[in-house]
């Protein structure tokens, strides 16, 4: 090879890493630039999940109502990645009736949070006119249905307790994990929903179960939260290692039961805060006033 051809060889490799030290240079700062955008969207989704939390903390009842013959405990946990959980306890007009609402969405943070003030509007406006829980199921579907973005998905339970004859009706739709102790019996069963999760598609029509509750007797109700906790290897807490925890739970108290359910997640997912919200409600029939109702 001639002295000019090498040169021009040598010349025409500097060219190349001209070129690249441009598109490299390039590309960095589009990097650069990328990795901005994703900071910003990082910060901006964790602070909506903050101030979701916060807000769901305020609207998470701290105080419930003093309701003669029935016993609760509950707990709600904030999860740090995904939020949506709702509870409450509230009396009707008819005050020999109570309802209960426990409900878990899928939707991220502030589309979770509607979801959420919606339900507590809704249960709390239409439980006084005395309508039945699938009625009641069935006018929030038609309310949330429209605005659920097209991955998100609503899952209620929402039940109505008559102290003349401590009958529950509950409606549900999607998987609340509800579990209803028979003391007498000493057995547990699960009340499975007869409707699925509220989402874009839904057009089911949610159905009204019912079942009359026995001197401690007790009801308890966990969100997906809790339901779907993983380990490290993947598993889910799932409904049979709930229904274990259960069946083991202390029965000195509701409260017993509650703390129980969350220790169990907790070691079971080995982690001290849960990544999506979890909550537990814990309901006892008190026998002193079901003989009272009797008289």
């Amino acid at each position: 090879m001639s002295e000019k051809e090498l040169k021009a060889q040598i010349l025409e490799l500097q060219e190349q890493v001209r070129r690249r030290d441009e598109e490299l240079t390039r590309f960095r700062g589009e990097l650069s630039k990328t990795n901005q955008i994703l900071e910003t969207m990082i910060a901006e989704m964790a602070q909506d999940l903050r101030i979701a939390a916060l807000i769901q903390r305020v609207l998470s009842p701290t105080e419930l109502p003093n309701i003669n013959g029935v016993e609760f405990s509950t707990k709600f946990l904030a999860g740090t990645e995904s939020g949506g959980d709702y509870f409450d306890v509230f009396e009707h007009e008819d005050k020999l009736k109570f309802g209960i609402v426990v409900a878990s969405s899928s939707g991220y943070a502030m589309s979770a949070l509607f979801l959420s003030v919606l339900i507590q509007m809704s249960s709390r406006i239409e439980a006084r006119k005395g309508l039945s829980p699938d009625v009641v199921l069935q006018q929030m579907a038609q309310e949330i249905v429209p605005n659920v973005h097209d991955k998100d998905q609503a899952h209620i339970f929402y039940a109505v307790m008559d102290r003349r004859n401590f009958e529950l009706s509950f409606s549900a739709c999607g998987p609340i994990a509800a579990f209803h102790h028979n003391e007498e019996a000493d057995t547990w069963a699960r009340l499975e929903p007869a409707s699925p999760a509220l989402s874009k598609s839904f057009t089911a029509m949610p159905l009204k179960q019912s079942l009359i509750m026995g001197p401690r007797d007790r009801l308890v109700l966990c969100t997906q939260g809790v339901m779907s906790a993983k380990n490290a290897e993947g598993e889910e807490f799932g409904a049979e290692r709930l229904l274990k925890c259960l069946k083991l739970a202390p029965k000195a108290g509701v409260h017993d039961v509650r703390n129980e359910v969350l220790y169990q997640v907790e070691k079971f997912s080995g982690l001290a805060e849960p990544f999506r919200d979890q909550t537990v409600v814990v309901m006892e029939v008190k026998d002193r006033v079901i003989k009272l109702a009797k008289r």
